[in-house]
């Protein structure tokens, strides 16, 4: 297999290729770049691997692409350069060892053949010649190429070796596997079973890192199923896992939440490719588990689990390494009221409507794409029903926002107003009036207007005996 001809659409290959031969040594494209060509799928990161310095050959390409600047990175041999939307990277063939006790590996001068023996998988292992004799060879010892027709995730070497050298390859293949709807090879995914201990050793950002893009994947939870399955769910994310099961008490059983919160989590992925909606989605019933009773006259019940769930979210985002301000308040907003539109389509009012368009704010359209995805049921007919009543309530969700502006109002009175008319010390008073206003404004009895806020004002100041002093 020969790829000469799309290779030479782009002139960078040739420069690079040519450059290597000038300075004396081979150079070969690797890894994702070969998968996605043969893919056809669209890659900006080239990883070019040569029989020499890459950082000496990053130099001289950056120099003939006009001067580009060049990163360096000594500790580990490699080099890299950003040109247009491309990142190129590269580095000298390694061979690398590990100790058991890091995924750091140490590493040494190699050849092609020592360098493809280290990648992860075969489909990651296969490179492409660019010296000007056999320029477009595709290099291919492992079979990489029929895998990639059988949608196979295989490591080039024993299972177990791969990853208890990486143990984050355990979970780069099941990110693969989730992003390209392949199959993991039965002794790869033994392998995975068979050292998902080893997981402990890896830093939590990189795992993270890996469990975002399954996230983001197609179809997540076909990558989530993947991580039950292996045992590595259970490592790294023991609330998810907690989930799942059914329990029976007289013949009475409640839904598995973990498959429900994998279809609600894909329902979404349906509709949105935002990372932090779909982490709503995750963790929007995660707290079921500690709150599920049993209570004879109506069953299982998970009261409460929405606001418990919402004060989990910080120390789950902490763990994880997720961003702790603007994301995770998102987040705790969206779990705190999932449920909150579907119980108003029972009785929609508009003082409820204002309520929840108060307290959702910018989230709100969010809010709505996640509760929409909450209804989830092998009956179509009631699926159907619960439809319709959430229609209800997204109507007048659009009509009251129009006509009251609800959606992140600040108080059309503010504190310091308040403090500079009455003459009034800073302390509880001043928030109770505020709050007044704001309940008056929410169930409709004032306006959101400043002039109508202002009336009320002055009418509570007097019965509380204030006078304006200003």
């Amino acid at each position: 297999m020969n790829f000469a001809h799309s290779l030479r659409e782009n002139p960078l290959f040739e420069t690079v290729g040519k450059l290597s031969q000038s300075i004396g040594f081979e150079v070969f494209i690797v890894g994702g770049f070969v998968r996605d060509l043969i893919l056809g799928r669209p890659s900006k990161d080239i990883d070019f691997v040569c029989l020499g310095s890459g950082i000496q050959l990053a130099e001289a390409v950056a120099h003939a692409l006009g001067g580009l600047p060049v990163t360096v990175f000594k500790n580990f041999g490699t080099a890299m350069i950003r040109q247009g939307d491309y990142e190129l990277e590269f580095v000298g063939a390694r061979k690398e060892s590990y100790r058991h006790d890091s995924r750091k590996p140490l590493v040494e001068d190699g050849t092609l053949e020592d360098d493809q023996n280290r990648r992860d998988f075969t489909i990651n292992a296969m490179a492409i010649r660019l010296s000007e004799k056999g320029f477009g060879e595709l290099i291919d010892p492992f079979g990489g190429v029929a895998d990639l027709g059988g949608k196979i995730i295989r490591t080039p070497l024993e299972p177990a070796i791969t990853f208890s050298d990486d143990p984050l390859r355990m979970m780069r293949a099941i990110r693969f596997a989730s992003q390209l709807t392949f199959d993991i090879d039965a002794d790869t995914f033994q392998g995975i079973v068979a050292q998902r201990e080893r997981i402990k050793i890896v830093s939590m950002e990189r795992i993270t890192d890996e469990l975002n893009k399954i996230i983001l994947s197609p179809q997540p939870s076909y990558g989530f199923k993947l991580l039950f399955q292996s045992g590595l769910l259970k490592l790294i994310f023991p609330e998810m896992v907690a989930l799942q099961g059914v329990e029976y008490v007289d013949n009475k059983a409640h839904k598995d939440n973990f498959y429900h919160t994998l279809q609600v989590l894909d329902n979404v992925a349906k509709v949105s490719d935002d990372l932090w909606l779909r982490w709503a989605a995750i963790l929007h019933d995660i707290a079921k588990p500690l709150t599920k009773r049993f209570e004879p006259e109506h069953g299982w019940t998970f009261h409460g689990h929405e606001d418990r769930g919402a004060r989990m979210v910080p120390s789950i985002f902490r763990r994880f390494k997720l961003p702790l301000h603007e994301k995770m308040e998102f987040v705790k907003t969206l779990v705190k009221l999932h449920l909150r539109p579907i119980a108003l389509s029972k009785e929609v009012t508009d003082s409820a409507i204002r309520r929840l368009l108060f307290e959702a704010g910018d989230a709100i359209d969010a809010l709505m794409i996640l509760c929409r995805a909450d209804i989830t049921s092998k009956n179509a007919e009631k699926v159907n029903r619960y439809l319709k009543n959430f229609e209800k309530v997204e109507r007048r969700l659009i009509e009251v926002e129009q006509n009251d502006h609800i959606r992140n109002f600040q108080p059309p009175v503010t504190g310091d107003e308040i403090i500079q008319l009455f003459s009034l010390p800073p302390g509880r008073l001043i928030g109770e009036l505020k709050e007044q206003i704001k309940e008056a404004i929410l169930e409709g009895t004032i306006a959101n207007d400043r002039q109508q806020a202002m009336e009320l004002l002055l009418k509570i100041a007097a019965e509380k005996g204030l006078h304006i002093t200003t």
